[in-house]
């Protein structure tokens, strides 16, 4: 029998940065600063992305492009791998994301890609524990949303892969 539904997304629109929390704005500076870093000489396009974790320590990254396009890395990811690297019993409360090009002026918040998304849900599987996700482009406004589900409403997890 076929049958439809709807799924959900619930986002926060904030009109520009300065409405979000002290701790938040800072988390935002953060992610730019480290965008501005970024290794994107082919897209143009730099994007950063700060991790607050729960004890309190901030963990930044930034895309990685490569010349063999499939070998580079997203900020979201580089920042989340770090962070499990580092302090791997850490659950992340809040990441902010934000992205600017040299070509062009980015005016709206840019949402991680589809690896990113998964690669973040794992991390709110592994600690139990949502992250609020802070979405930024160079100017305007600003996206909150309360998980990484309401990006990826079809996450995949596979329960018996894990053991």
């Amino acid at each position: 029998m076929k049958r439809e539904f709807e799924l959900k997304a619930t986002v926060t629109e904030y009109d520009s940065v300065d409405e979000l929390t002290n701790q938040e704005q800072e988390l935002m500076k953060m992610a730019q600063k480290s965008g501005d870093s970024a290794y994107a000489p082919y897209s143009n396009f730099y994007v950063g992305a700060a991790l607050l974790l729960k004890n309190g320590k901030i963990i930044t990254g930034n895309n990685q492009e490569n010349m063999a396009y499939p070998s580079g890395l997203c900020a979201e990811r580089t920042a989340i791998f770090s962070a499990g690297a580092r302090y791997p019993d850490e659950a992340i409360e809040i990441m902010a994301i934000t992205a600017k090009s040299t070509n062009f002026k980015v005016d709206k918040p840019i949402s991680p890609c589809g690896a990113c998304r998964q690669v973040i849900a794992e991390y709110e599987f592994r600690h139990s524990n949502n992250i609020k996700i802070l979405l930024m482009g160079e100017i305007g406004s600003v996206y909150e949303v309360a998980s990484i589900k309401e990006l990826l409403p079809l996450v995949f997890k596979e329960k018996r892969l894990s053991g």
